[in-house]
């Protein structure tokens, strides 16, 4: 335990750095993360050559040897890839975290660079063998990832009677954030709830505004001790505490062989998460929550204890999720209206909200509560300014 204590804190993003987003941009995946990570680095004042650690997913395309030669990395002591796709996000910093506060590394980066705009979906690819969970779901329908969330969907609101006008709040209070986020893929696409309810089935019960966009771009982000972020070009933004989570009998994104499908990842995270921080749900000022499709928003506030088992539906009302609701929800549009790249920009928009710098700014914010994909053994961070 007094390991973690020490974790609490003892570390810092101290630069982001991002690309264009778009459904098409011209370069490769391996140019844009280069470009993000030069970007973050420069917003931390640091050279590339005092670099030493490096995290990111076991789904990014650019590997280390490849970012560390084209950046000019010097010798690199840790690096890490953590899978389960948007899972992942806040797991890469939370391994450059440990690393850094355990003295194997002192400079570290995470990045994720993905043309999921313009290259081909996952599950396209069926020349692979199936892997083994995909056995049990993909031969009886569930081909995408929306029909197996679908599913979820269906369940929570046969359970507890959340509507098609909840997920609509959720859908919305992104929208209205990208509307004025001028780098979001949405930024002048206003959404109405005639838009919604009329819009397309994806995979019923989710329409299309119930889903991510698909998105071109990249995003990175440094991480320092403590005691160098004081050093840095910026504020820094503190890691007070980081979780990841595997539920027992844990199954994809159905969850069908637990005991309760709707107690997902989140819940396993948050039960640590909170443990080893100094603070509570109802203590953090803003949030940017994994929001793939608007139905995982109402499960991870119950996961993450905003609410009560089933209250995640009802919690969504009277304007919850928007600027001076209840709880500030994806204030840069997130990845239903910003930019889907499998999460990162909720890492980056965090550290913007605690820097003062947002363009949906929420008054005073200190601290922020950033998750990674529920539905997936996920990840999560809680950061402070």
């Amino acid at each position: 335990m007094a390991g973690l204590r020490e974790f609490k804190d003892a570390t810092a993003i101290v630069g982001i750095g991002q690309t264009a987003f778009a459904r098409h941009l011209a370069e490769d995946e391996r140019t844009l993360a280069c470009r993000a990570v030069l970007a973050a680095l420069d917003d931390a004042g640091i050279e590339p050559g005092e670099v030493d650690a490096l995290a990111s997913y076991t789904m990014e395309e650019t590997d280390e040897v490849e970012l560390a030669k084209s950046v000019g990395f010097g010798d690199l002591t840790f690096f890490s890839k953590v899978g389960y796709g948007g899972g992942g996000s806040c797991a890469t910093v939370a391994h450059l975290a440990a690393a850094v506060a355990t003295g194997q590394a002192t400079v570290g980066v995470a990045w994720r660079s993905r043309k999921r705009g313009s290259g081909p979906r996952p599950w396209t690819d069926t020349v692979r063998q199936l892997p083994t969970p995909a056995q049990w779901t993909r031969p009886f329908g569930l081909l995408r990832p929306v029909d197996e969330i679908a599913v979820l969907a269906r369940r929570y609101m046969h359970e507890y009677g959340a509507t098609r006008d909840h997920l609509f709040n959720v859908a919305l209070a992104c929208r209205n954030r990208a509307n004025q986020n001028p780098a979001a893929v949405m930024y002048d696409r206003p959404l109405t709830r005639e838009m919604y309810m009329t819009s397309r089935w994806i995979s019923e019960p989710l329409c299309l505004f119930d889903n991510c966009l698909e998105t071109d771009g990249a995003l990175a982000c440094v991480v320092t001790s403590a005691e160098r972020a004081r050093d840095c070009r910026r504020r820094p933004v503190y890691v007070h505490s980081a979780a990841q989570g595997l539920p027992a009998q844990h199954h994809g994104m159905v969850n069908y062989w637990a005991d309760d499908p709707l107690t997902g990842p989140a819940w396993t995270a948050a039960r640590h998460l909170f443990k080893h921080a100094d603070l509570t749900p109802q203590d953090v000022d803003v949030a940017q929550i994994y929001d793939a499709f608007t139905v995982l928003i109402p499960l991870s506030l119950e996961g993450y204890g905003f609410c009560g088992r089933g209250e995640g539906g009802a919690f969504t009302e009277q304007g919850a999720l928007e600027i001076g609701g209840r709880l500030p929800l994806n204030t840069s549009g997130g990845g239903l209206s910003e930019a889907y790249v499998h999460g990162f920009n909720l890492i980056t928009e965090g550290v913007k909200q605690l820097r003062g710098t947002s363009t949906a700014q929420v008054p005073g914010a200190a601290t922020c509560l950033v998750t990674a994909g529920e539905g997936v053994p996920t990840s999560a961070l809680l950061l402070r300014s």
